[in-house]
């Protein structure tokens, strides 16, 4: 007869990636003072005795850690990988968390109650900075990236089939646009994981993937919250190609420029102006509001706002910045 093993409790764990705009900058909603110092996605218990739903659930848990209430919000992945939770006084229970994306803006009142929560707008590419393209191919992947991870893949002692290698190659050609591959914005889980698997990210130490880490890229995060970050960022990027979730992150009127930098700053790539606004109209996501501002120091520029109708006009209304 086998000998039966105790299973370790599991507990349900939600998880919010919550996005803003802050002064043209994409911004993550962060939690200071977790392990090691290091930043945390906002988190909670899923307690079914207390809340019907996942979402509602999540709701209740980032209004009480940042005092925040969520806008639009959308449900990423089940992340459980054993060992992500890598702490002695969480060695008897596994936890598996659902991770969301949600969308918000910000105001002074709000970050006033941030920081008094001890939550903090911080700049998504200070975790994932190979991932901004806004002023060129940044120079880190040249530098430190790809030589890393060129060394990993040609690397014939590590633990890993001979067979395996050609898989291996093609996903560093596909996630990095090597040889006649093009960067692909929408590939930052790949790319992650990729510096992940060969010890380029302070993470695999953590996890105890890896004995030592080369000179690491990136800001980590707690557990495995950059993963989860890395998931939203290209969750988000792929979504403001077929649906309006953009003018979420949007005051409700604005300028085309400002429009086309919160597009830059999610997409992490320049954009051309005059195609951009080519773009703009032939989607015809935006209408004029017979407004104008001088904020932007110039002669007075037009306002615009989000065309609701146009939800009701076609069934994939996006900004398709980008298409390969």
């Amino acid at each position: 007869m086998t000998e039966s093993r105790a299973r370790p409790p599991v507990e349900i764990g939600l998880n919010a990636a919550v996005v803003a705009i802050s002064g043209r900058s994409p911004c993550i909603l962060a939690i200071g003072g977790g392990a090691g110092g290091r930043d945390a996605l906002p988190f909670g218990p899923f307690d079914p005795h207390q809340h019907r739903t996942f979402e509602t659930s999540l709701r209740a848990s980032v209004e009480a850690q940042t005092a925040l209430k969520l806008g639009y919000i959308e449900q990423l992945y089940t992340f459980g990988d054993r060992g992500r939770q890598k702490l002695p006084d969480e060695a008897g229970t596994h936890m598996v968390s659902v991770g969301y994306i949600a969308l918000t803006r910000t105001d002074a009142e709000a970050n006033e109650r941030l920081a008094e929560a001890g939550a903090a707008w911080r700049d998504w590419y200070t975790y994932l900075p190979w991932e901004d393209w806004r002023q060129g191919r940044p120079a880190l992947i040249d530098q430190l990236i790809l030589p890393a991870l060129k060394a990993f893949v040609a690397d014939g002692a590590r633990e890993e089939r001979a067979s395996a290698l050609p898989s291996m190659r093609t996903r560093l050609r596909l996630a990095f646009g090597l040889d006649d591959f093009p960067w692909d914005e929408e590939r930052v889980l790949e790319r992650y994981e990729l510096l992940y698997e060969a010890g380029l990210a302070e993470e695999a130490v953590t996890d105890g993937r890896t004995g030592s880490c080369h000179p690491a890229p990136g800001v980590a995060m707690r557990h495995d919250h950059r993963r989860i970050l890395a998931t939203a960022m290209a969750r988000l990027r792929g979504k403001i190609k077929y649906r309006p979730v953009i003018f979420e992150l949007m005051a409700p009127e604005f300028t085309l420029t400002e429009l086309q930098a919160t597009v830059e700053a999610i997409s992490g790539r320049h954009l051309h102006k005059q195609n951009f606004r080519r773009l703009v109209e032939g989607a015809e996501l935006v209408e004029a509001t017979g407004g104008s501002t001088a904020a932007t120091g110039g002669r007075p520029a037009a306002l615009f706002r989000f065309r609701r109708r146009i939800l009701e006009e076609r069934p994939a209304p996006g900004l398709k910045v980008g298409m390969r």
